[in-house]
């Protein structure tokens, strides 16, 4: 039998982002299926109410929560979360930390980017000069 190429499933305590909404951006756990379009959302601790979503508009990650009962009320899932720091290990990953930066760069004003263009051009600079005199030795 051959091993599947997919790791991450459609599964009631699912880690989800967001892609579409007023929500968007924010993660909540998938508490039970609908059908195969839609299922119920919770996020007791990233302020996602607890709503049906489609598919097409959530992310899967890798990230889920064990043992979760289907159907489970949003103290349960907010307790699971707590206990498997599950929050914690989304904001450590590299995937919301690239989002973080991201959205750290498209809220900068004019002056800002012009300070960072500066900032980049004295570390490019040093670079340059490092590898030159590590050439030359």
């Amino acid at each position: 039998m051959s091993q599947s190429n997919f790791k991450r499933f459609v599964e009631v305590g699912r880690v989800v982002l967001l892609k579409s909404g007023p929500y968007a951006g924010k993660v909540a756990v998938i508490a039970e299926i609908i059908d195969h379009n839609r299922a119920i959302i919770d996020g007791p601790t990233t302020g996602v109410p607890r709503q049906a979503f489609p598919y097409r508009h959530l992310t899967l990650t890798p990230l889920a929560l064990k043992g979760l009962p289907r159907g489970a009320g949003s103290g349960v899932v907010k307790k699971q979360l707590e206990k498997e720091a599950t929050i914690t290990k989304w904001e450590n990953s590299s995937w919301a930390k690239k989002r973080a930066a991201m959205e750290t760069r498209r809220s900068l004003n004019d002056f800002q980017r012009f300070t960072v263009m500066l900032l980049k051009k004295q570390r490019r600079d040093v670079v340059r000069k490092a590898l030159a005199k590590a050439t030359k030795a």
